[in-house]
């Protein structure tokens, strides 16, 4: 799979999550396989570009290439402004949000919202790709409800706009998350495309994976939810996709180094203070359905330094390892 100049492999993408898609998961998900990994979403108003918050989404030093960057907003000139400043940044993709189904996005018109005025899509398409050197893809949902699943005319009209490739969620807007994701609408999409199409919602196996291109005919997979904790999902689709073999869950001893370095990653992007209440949600992730595991997450989010954090995690993994009852202080 291609994206203007830059060679998709292996064709597993992790899909921008909001809070969660930062550059120390970025960086970690495509050591463990992600063929592209895709930012979480930046606002295309100019006077929020210099806040801590969006610096640090901008910030794609040390990246492996490609770096796509998801922009998100309505009125086509700041789109169009906002890819011109992220790929200024060093944005070698940019990707626009008409996938979002977060209220407070929706609410101000913009995310999977935007879906409900076709015209204004194209205008903001137009805009952004004539904007930029570098290719332009959108994310969708399957439409604003179940009598609006107007996926396939957006699709055109990305087409037409001259969007690089095209990233589909298989629910509606107003489905959130909740219910089965369906693929039809895809496969659909799919078979009028000339552009690359690619496959997201509840892809959360390899053989699940399989059976979603299979279905689809989509050129790639994109896997959100099913990467936090499981970082290492993209090395086991890709080589699932490649050989037709599963291959075994990492050890305990492999779980607890990768979520080390990502704790050290987080505490040395963020800084002590942030990155320690940032890291919390991701070890209830890595640590969700492991013994103690509520035990283990009220001792550990009541860590205030790096050095603590570290300490009860390396411990509690060391206990599951060993095969003993880990011994967890009180919480505060």
């Amino acid at each position: 799979m291609r994206i203007g100049p830059h060679d998709i492999f292996p064709k597993v993408i992790l899909a921008p999550m909001a809070g969660v898609t930062d550059k120390p998961f970025r960086q970690l998900c495509k050591q463990l396989g992600a063929g592209l990994a895709v930012s979480e979403m930046t606002t295309s108003d100019p006077r929020l570009w210099h806040t801590r918050k969006s610096l640090r989404r901008m910030d794609h030093a040390g990246e492996p290439d490609p770096v796509s960057v998801q922009i998100a907003g309505t009125e086509p000139r700041a789109m169009a402004e906002a890819a011109r400043h992220n790929a200024g940044q060093g944005a070698q993709i940019i990707d626009i949000n008409m996938g979002c189904p977060a209220k407070k996005v929706c609410s101000a018109w913009a995310g999977s919202a935007l879906m409900r005025d076709e015209a204004l899509v194209g205008r903001i398409l137009e805009a952004v790709v004539g904007a930029v050197d570098v290719p332009v893809t959108l994310k969708i949902r399957t439409g604003w409800d179940a009598a609006h699943r107007n996926a396939p005319v957006i699709a055109r009209i990305a087409q037409e706009s001259g969007i690089a490739a095209l990233a589909v969620h298989g629910r509606t807007r107003d489905q959130h998350y909740k219910g089965q994701a369906e693929y039809d609408t895809i496969a659909a999409i799919k078979a009028e495309a000339t552009i690359p199409v690619v496959a997201n919602g509840d892809i959360d196996s390899p053989a699940k994976a399989a059976a979603v291109l299979r279905h689809t005919g989509a050129d790639a997979v994109m896997i959100g939810r099913a990467a936090q904790g499981r970082p290492w999902i993209f090395r086991e689709v890709a080589h699932y996709l490649a050989t037709g073999e599963q291959l075994p869950e990492p050890s305990l001893a492999q779980v607890r180094d990768i979520l080390i370095g990502h704790l050290r990653s987080l505490h040395a992007f963020y800084g002590e203070h942030a990155g320690v209440r940032i890291a919390r949600k991701h070890l209830g992730w890595y640590a969700k359905d492991r013994p103690e595991n509520r035990a283990f997450r009220a001792v550990v989010n009541h860590a205030q330094s790096a050095d603590r954090q570290i300490a009860l995690t390396r411990d509690y993994f060391d206990a599951l390892i060993a095969g003993v009852p880990p011994v967890l202080p009180a919480a505060a």
